[in-house]
């Protein structure tokens, strides 16, 4: 969404690496089913609050979540596993920013990881009066900055949405 009134000031541009942001947590049984495996629900709890730190880091503004892609649950996560969500700015729009959510989940005692979801989120970033507002360029001043977002674009591609269609 773009409103005619977005406040023009420049905004330069941040990197990929001013965006990461990392999470842990131990599951605990609050957050698991009758099973024993966490809940959907708090794996993406989880994964919208890191996106959206990520997404505020990168834009220095207030975000709000606008879109998840389709999440892959690619294995369960037990009781007490370590889960470890991560998340950076991969693209942009004019006041959009494009996240990439994956989560971990590890288990010390057996020397386990293994990734168990991955989702792409878009967030818009707010002006002081809660309006959408410019974010910065994208910068990948590195090769492992411009592989994880190439990576990432490719992925968000190959599950039907194509650059361009954000922000």
């Amino acid at each position: 969404m773009v409103s005619a009134d977005l406040e023009h000031e420049p905004v330069g541009s941040a990197t990929l690496a001013d965006s990461y942001t990392e999470l842990s947590e131990i599951l605990m049984p609050n957050d698991t089913n009758n099973l024993g495996r966490a809940l959907g629900g708090s794996v993406l709890h989880w994964m919208d609050i890191c996106g959206a730190i990520a997404a505020r880091r990168f834009s220095r503004r207030q975000v709000v979540t606008a879109s998840m892609d389709h999440v892959d649950f690619l294995a369960h996560i037990a009781l007490g596993d370590i889960v470890t969500v991560s998340g950076y700015a991969f693209d942009t729009g004019e006041t959009s920013v494009d996240v990439a959510v994956t989560v971990r989940a590890e288990r010390p005692a057996a020397d386990v990881r293994r990734d168990t979801a991955t989702s792409f989120f878009t967030f818009v970033a707010l002006d002081g009066e809660e309006r959408p507002t410019a974010v910065p360029a994208l910068d990948c001043p590195t090769d492992d900055q411009r592989a994880l977002r190439d990576r990432a674009l490719e992925e968000r591609r190959g599950r039907g949405r194509g650059e361009g269609e954000s922000g």
